[in-house]
């Protein structure tokens, strides 16, 4: 099986980045709990599913060239 997907669809991306999020949060003395990371990543998922999709719909509107 060789699935594809966009880097901003990997949950793994926005774990990392949710991850690097919360360690600078905890140096600035906020602290983000592991329940909090997680719905972090699942709401940032979603967010960059639905920016792709709206980026998509706006590239697809914006054309210069018909679809057959």
């Amino acid at each position: 099986m060789n699935d594809l997907k966009t880097w901003y669809m990997s949950k793994t991306v926005w774990g990392g980045v949710v991850a690097i999020l919360a360690s600078s949060a905890n140096l600035l003395g906020l602290e983000i709990g592991a329940d909090d990371e997680s719905g972090l990543v699942d709401g940032l998922t979603a967010l960059a599913a639905a920016v792709g999709g709206l980026i998509a719909i706006w590239g697809r509107i914006s054309a210069r060239s018909r679809l057959r």
